[in-house]
C-alpha cells in the first residue's frame, strides 16, 4: 500500500510557508504496477510527471525501468491480496511550494497504480549529481564474471567443505 502522509512533515511544511520561505526541492521514488501493458505504465509514468510539473517545476528524473525488488511487497486490494516481486522504478525530482507538496503526496497516495513511492528533502545539486552519476554508470561497460575467478572460487567453497576441524 501506498505511504500514508507523515503529519509531522506537512506541519513542518506549512510553518515554511507562514515563515515566507517559498518552495523546497523533494525527490520522489515510486513503484509502478509490473503487470501495466508497456503504454499503460507510460501514460501512468507521464501523468505523475505532469501533476509534478503542474504544482512545481522539476530538475531531475529517472525514467521507469523493470527491477526486481528486494522483498515482495503485499497490497490488499478490493479484488483480494496482490503480491508483487518485481515493479517499475521511476523517481523525479521537483521543486515545489508547501500547498503543492500536499497536493502532491495526496494524489500520489490515491493513484493504484504506484505500488509504494517514497518522498524525500534534496537539493538541487544533490539530484544532479545522482543524474551525472547514474549516465556514468550507464556508460561503464557491464561486468561479467571472469571464468577462472569462478573456477577457483568453486574450488575453495569444495576444499571448505572437506576442512576438519
Amino acid at each position: 500500500m501506498a505511504k500514508s502522509l507523515n503529519i509531522e512533515e506537512t506541519v513542518a511544511d506549512e510553518a515554511l510557508e507562514v515563515a515566507g520561505i517559498e518552495s523546497r526541492v523533494y525527490e520522489l521514488g515510486f513503484h509502478l504496477d509490473p503487470e501495466l501493458p508497456i503504454e499503460e505504465m507510460k501514460k501512468a509514468y507521464e501523468a505523475v510527471r505532469e501533476l509534478l510539473e503542474g504544482k512545481g517545476t522539476l530538475v531531475a528524473e529517472g525514467q521507469p525501468e523493470k527491477i526486481k525488488l528486494a522483498y515482495t511487497i503485499s497490497r490488499q486490494e478490493t479484488t483480494g491480496r496482490r503480491d508483487f516481486d518485481s515493479a517499475y522504478f521511476a523517481w523525479i525530482v521537483y521543486e515545489a511550494s508547501a500547498s503543492g507538496h500536499a497536493e502532491i503526496l495526496t494524489a500520489v497516495s490515491t493513484n493504484k497504480r504506484i505500488i509504494r513511492f517514497i518522498d524525500l528533502l534534496t537539493t538541487k545539486d544533490a539530484a544532479r549529481h545522482a543524474l551525472e552519476m547514474r549516465e556514468l554508470s550507464a556508460k561503464l561497460p557491464k561486468r561479467t564474471e571472469d571464468t577462472e575467478t569462478s573456477t577457483v572460487g568453486a574450488e575453495l567453497d569444495a576444499a571448505l567443505e572437506n576442512l576438519v576441524i
